[in-house]
């Protein structure tokens, strides 16, 4: 029967050296037929599809038909037999490259010159059994005989297999004939598995394996921040070895797989609807792909059928770049799929509907005429915009051929004679051309060079492509990315600058999370039961800060920082001193110069009429002492205010304690002379030469010396110095004076205590003196306020935080220095200023 190839050039979008070799080869393989003598049998896939004499046989594999069960009425128990069906358009196109390709070689006089390769190809229909059976066919060269215008009976053995396409039944090949030692090159097997050397000695493949094509899409996920995807597979050798290593990768790059789903294109609906099911309750809105073209197929019908759309599809090498697939009902679901492409690029009782031969029995329908054009065909096969596939089947058959060449020069490499006489005296096994296959190194006529790892698998590179739409409205992949596994770690995976379109037409990159990235400030908590892409953002403590999105924990500020209120930075800490500039500062500090102002003024005030009655019986002396040192203890108050230094923290509480120790001692003083001047009035009493001017000076020196020596031991053995109070307060440094010693300390105080608690009794004892000349009474009072100011000291000085801490101490200092001197000296201030004729020595002297 005679058929008629007329071919209609489309659009190529591959460069011009590309376009003139693929479309040479896909015209010059439709006429091969008319020229060779080629044996064909559409309709007995059991029988070898195209064969061609040659003096070296390299057999071919492909699946052109598809296979389903048949039906088996009458052995129920049997196992129905397998059928084959419907075309495969790309797959007669691999056969037509690899038929191409040796006509190629056998008309060039650089690559075996003299030698003539021939073909036998066979129908593999998509299923392991007849994968193996064909093969074994090959390999034993016993060609089953049929009944043909065109029969070929000639007995004859291949030296090298090209095929399969897909992965499992390469496996099934691969494993059958790897002991034989013949080798099997495969222009689309990637399963990774393939690349174990012991298990399949004789396997070469020109497609990278999947180990580079799942750690290429979890770069491309980790790329765009995906961390939340669904996983769906072929369930098969392709898919269940792709994903396994796509999923343990991107585990190890922090991104998580909220389900994985693989089904059959031989299984039941159910499965297929149990898989939408998934699809429709995940939240995840990025999916990975790693199917077969079939499956992929029967998921888009599926996915279409229920108006699925709007996910973000990532595929693998086997769909993303299939015509059959981008349809405008394929772009509703698929539109924006990304992945990686190898492959694209498939014939006439389905191109037109009809029918090369009958059934016995049978009358033809619609018989094919021969006369049919592809002009008026636009399907898989006759598209050359996507020919990575072809390109692969190429570089296969040329890799057997340059290892024949190799094998075959014996003298000159590129003598006929001398490689036709090589031909003549080796007798050539497959196992010779296995050897030299591991070994061939060449670079095809466009600039690709061609060789093979110790695995058999050649340098693994991939095009990113992107699903849009052209001008026309029609589905074009384009390139928007690449992976170079050659190339040195974080540097295989590249962007170009085309723009992507991403789901339903949008432009700006679909986001897919379990949780939304946890802001700087806040750290990941996984929640309870579920994967580590799944967390709750919990704010910093105190004190800490995370300042990357996505922190696992929050890191402590150092011990001079704290946290900002947004929990992202550490900043200085606020530092806290009582200071002159603020309000509460600047009260005590004019409280204490008002406090000594008025010292001062009565001291005036006392020196002015220090000849009156009233300024010579309360002893002068101690009088003027007592305002000198209440003058020192409202100053010494100042030493608490300002920035700690090594001088202020020493001569605040030495000061203090001294001063106060003088103030007590003087109006301890004043207290006993009063007690004995009283005394001595009494018949026979001389008290009053023991405790004279001398002996007053000497007993106020002598306390207030047991003070200082306090204080010097105080300041020699533990001295109080500045320091940075930090547990107080979290968020701010106290400046305060270390109290060094806080025995000494409080030895200070206890000291002042015991003065007052002996001042405050003699006063108390005196009460009863005549009332116009009872300086005891006043006394009295003021030792009741200092007391009652010192005891109410303690609890508030240790309570008070930070700068509050000296203010009480400052106010303290204020309140009881302020008691003594009103207590004491105002009311002999109003009689010296409005109450003069009460300033005699007969109404000082008198009775009331």
């Amino acid at each position: 029967m005679r058929y008629s190839f007329v071919y209609k050039l489309k659009t190529c979008f591959l460069p011009m050296k590309y376009k003139m070799i693929f479309l040479g080869l896909l015209l010059a393989g439709f006429f091969i037929q008319s020229v060779e003598s080629v044996c064909k049998h559409l309709g007995k896939p059991e029988l070898p599809l195209f064969l061609k004499e040659g003096d070296i046989i390299i057999g071919g594999l492909f699946s052109f038909h598809g296979s389903f069960v048949g039906s088996n009425p009458t052995f129920e128990n049997r196992p129905e037999p397998l059928k084959c069906k419907s075309l495969n358009y790309r797959e007669f196109q691999f056969a037509q490259t690899m038929m191409f390709t040796i006509e190629e070689i056998n008309n060039s006089t650089e690559i075996l010159p003299g030698i003539s390769l021939g073909y036998k190809i066979y129908d593999a229909c998509a299923n392991i059994p007849r994968s193996i059976k064909a093969v074994l066919d090959l390999v034993n060269g016993q060609d089953n005989e049929f009944n043909s215008d065109m029969s070929c009976t000639k007995q004859s053995s291949v030296l090298s297999v090209i095929g399969q396409t897909s992965s499992s039944p390469m496996i099934g090949m691969a494993t059958t004939i790897g002991p034989l030692r013949v080798p099997v090159i495969s222009h689309l097997a990637s399963c990774a598995c393939l690349s174990n050397r012991k298990e399949f000695p004789s396997f070469f493949r020109t497609v990278p394996s999947d180990y580079y094509q799942s750690r290429a899409l979890v770069q491309l996920v980790k790329h765009f921040r995906w961390t939340w995807v669904g996983a769906i597979r072929s369930d098969d050798d392709y898919g269940n070895s792709g994903m396994s290593t796509f999923v343990h990768t991107a585990l190890q790059e922090g991104i998580c797989i909220e389900y994985s789903e693989s089904f059959s294109r031989t299984d039941p609906k159910k499965k297929i609807l149990k898989v939408i099911e998934v699809i429709k309750q995940s939240t995840a809105k990025v999916i990975v792909a790693f199917m077969a073209q079939g499956e992929m197929a029967i998921l888009m019908r599926e996915l279409l059928l229920q108006n699925i759309t709007g996910l973000q599809w990532v595929g693998s090498e086997s769909w993303i770049t299939a015509r059959n697939l981008a349809t405008d009902n394929g772009f509703k679901v698929l539109g924006g799929a990304i992945g990686f492409a190898i492959v694209s690029a498939e014939f006439w009782e389905i191109v037109f509907g009809c029918s090369l031969t009958a059934q016995i029995g049978a009358e033809i329908k619609n018989p094919c005429t021969g006369n049919e054009s592809l002009t008026e065909i636009n399907n898989p096969y006759t598209d050359v915009s996507e020919l990575r596939i072809s390109n692969n089947v190429y570089k296969a058959v040329y890799a057997v051929a340059h290892s024949l060449h190799n094998l075959l020069v014996c003298e000159d490499r590129n003598n006929p004679i001398s490689i036709k006489k090589c031909w003549n005296q080796i007798n050539l096994e497959p196992w010779q051309v296995l050897q030299y296959l591991k070994g061939v190194n060449f670079t095809t006529k466009i600039g690709e060079r061609v060789f093979f790892d110790e695995n058999g698998d050649p340098t693994a590179r991939y095009e990113l492509v992107n699903w849009q739409l052209n001008k026309n409205g029609a589905t074009e992949f384009v390139v928007v990315g690449y992976y170079d596994a050659s190339y040195p770690e974080g540097q295989q995976f590249k962007m170009n600058n085309i723009s992507i379109i991403w789901t339903d037409n949008q432009h700006q990159v679909p986001t897919s999370v379990c949780s939304t990235s946890c802001l700087p400030g806040t750290r990941k908590a996984v929640q309870k039961g579920k994967p580590i892409c799944c967390f709750d953002c919990i704010p910093c403590a105190e004190g800490e800060v995370s300042t990357k999105t996505d922190s696992t924990d929050c890191i402590k500020c150092p011990l001079d920082y704290w946290s900002n209120v947004k929990k992202d930075q550490c900043i200085l800490k606020n530092i806290e001193f009582l200071s002159y500039g603020e309000i509460l500062g600047m009260t005590l500090v004019t409280f204490s110069l008002i406090g000594a102002a008025v010292s001062v003024s009565v001291a005036v005030i006392f020196f002015s009429y220090r000849d009156t009655p009233i300024v010579k019986a309360n002893n002068s002396e101690l009088s003027f002492l007592l305002l000198f040192s209440l003058t020192l203890c409202f100053l010494c108050s100042l030493t608490f205010i300002g920035v700690p230094s090594d001088w202020s923290c020493m001569l605040r509480h030495t000061a203090f304690g001294i001063t106060f120790v003088l103030c007590i001692s003087c109006i301890l003083g004043k207290t006993v002379v009063v007690l004995v001047a009283f005394r001595a009035t009494l018949p026979g009493n001389n008290m009053m030469k023991w405790f004279g001017p001398t002996q007053q000076r000497i007993s106020v020196c002598c306390f207030t010396l047991i003070q200082v020596m306090i204080c010097t031991l105080w300041l020699i053995l533990s001295p109080p110095s500045p320091s940075k109070n930090i547990q107080s307060y979290k968020e701010k440094i106290i400046l305060e004076c270390d109290l060094g010693s806080k025995i000494a300390f409080y030895t200070v105080l206890g000291y002042i205590g015991l003065l007052s608690a002996m001042c405050f009794l003699l006063s108390f004892l005196a009460r009863k003196l005549p009332d116009n000349f009872n300086e005891a009474k006043y006394i009295t009072f003021s030792m009741l306020i200092f007391c009652a100011v010192w005891i109410t000291f303690i609890p508030a000085y240790i309570s008070s935080p930070g700068k509050y801490t000296v203010a009480v101490e400052i106010f303290a200092i204020l309140a009881s220095s302020f008691g003594l001197l009103l207590c004491i000296f105002a009311p002999k201030c109003y009689v010296i200023l409005f109450k003069p004729n009460k300033n005699t020595k007969k109404h000082l002297m008198s009775k009331n």
